[in-house]
C-alpha cells in the first residue's frame, strides 16, 4: 500500500481514456483535477458518485477544475457507462491497477464475507501541477459534488 499523502506530486502512469485515447500525467497539469477513483461502472454507488459530479461539472469548471474518474473497467464498459448516464467528463481504465496501486486505494476488501481485491472509493484534489491538495477517504456518494464544494470552501 503506497503512503501518498498531501503535499506529494501524483507519479507518473500512463492510461486510456472512455474514448480509447491516451492519457498520462500531463494531461491533468495546467488545471486543477477532481480524481476520483471508483469500484465499478454502473453499481448503485458508483452511479450516484458519477451523477453527483455530473450534475456540479460547471461550478467545479467555474471554480477552474477538471474531472477525471478512473476504475478498473474496460473502455467499452467506460464508454457504456458514459452513455447511459451522460456523463460529461473523462473516465479512465485502470485496468492492470497500476495507478490505484500507486496511490494506494487498490486494497484487501471485504463483502459478505468473501475476500477480493479492489478500488477503495477515494477521491483526489490535485492542483495545475499535479499535487495533491486534499485526500477524501470517506466519499459521500449521493453528493460527492457537495462534499468537494464544502472542502474547497464556499
Amino acid at each position: 500500500m503506497s503512503n501518498i499523502k498531501i503535499g506529494d506530486m501524483l507519479p507518473e502512469f500512463q492510461s486510456v481514456t472512455d474514448k480509447g485515447e491516451a492519457f498520462g500525467l500531463e494531461n491533468l497539469k495546467g488545471s486543477p483535477t477532481v480524481l476520483y477513483f471508483y469500484p465499478k461502472d454502473n453499481t448503485s454507488g458508483c452511479t450516484l458518485e458519477a451523477k453527483s459530479l455530473r450534475d456540479g461539472k460547471e461550478e467545479l469548471q467555474r471554480r477552474g477544475y477538471k474531472i477525471v474518474g478512473v476504475s478498473p473497467d474496460s473502455v467499452k464498459s467506460h464508454q457504456g457507462f458514459c452513455t447511459k448516464h451522460d456523463l460529461n467528463f473523462t473516465l479512465l481504465s485502470d485496468a492492470d491497477h497500476s495507478l490505484s496501486e500507486a496511490l494506494g486505494v487498490w486494497r484487501l476488501k471485504k463483502m459478505c464475507g468473501r475476500e477480493y481485491m479492489g478500488i477503495v472509493r477515494t477521491t483526489f484534489l490535485l492542483d495545475a501541477e499535479a499535487r495533491i491538495t486534499h485526500i477524501i477517504t470517506k466519499v459521500d456518494t449521493k453528493d460527492s459534488f457537495g462534499q468537494i464544494i464544502k472542502l474547497l470552501g464556499e
